[in-house]
């Protein structure tokens, strides 16, 4: 049987070239001089530095505007809350994005089976499988969700025949 995963996985080298590409544009920006403005990047967690918070926000753009260069779509990014350290520098927890959550795998499953096409949805762990009897119900069906899901990055890989 034809089949498919459905998969919401940022590519993590272009991550690290975005991370890398932002930290060299800031240490050349004129605006961040004698700043202690940077990103570090720890497996899928980004923390980004800054000495108030309006540098914070223009630290993000920057490594946002990398991000859609490099084709990594800036909702696998979840921004945590600004945090003060020591004195006026401020620091951020970025989070990149890695697998579905269970609730939106419910939700897929859902539109797929309200949608009384003839595939079947399952939840695989962080992922969630589609099958059906013919290629073209299957994409049909990432069609459907590619319209109906618009909160997730969504990606289809490991499309069998």
């Amino acid at each position: 049987m034809p089949s498919f995963d459905v998969v919401c996985e940022a590519n993590t080298v272009e991550v690290k070239n975005a991370v890398d590409q932002a930290n060299k544009e800031i240490t050349n920006r004129f605006d961040f001089k004698g700043s202690d403005a940077r990103i570090e990047q720890k497996e899928r967690e980004l923390t980004a530095y800054a000495d108030s918070e309006f540098q914070l926000t223009q630290l993000r753009d920057v490594l946002t505007g990398k991000m859609v260069k490099r084709n990594v779509d800036v909702r696998f990014l979840d921004i945590g809350k600004v945090e003060k350290i020591g004195g006026d520098k401020v620091k951020q927890v970025i989070k990149v994005k890695n697998g579905i959550e269970s609730d939106d795998a419910k939700k897929i499953v859902r539109i797929i089976k309200d949608s009384k096409m003839k595939v079947q949805a399952s939840i695989q762990g962080e992922a969630v499988r589609i099958t059906g009897a013919k290629r073209d119900d299957l994409q049909s069906a990432i069609a459907l969700l590619r319209k109906e899901v618009t909160t997730l990055p969504l990606e289809f890989n490991n499309f069998r025949d």
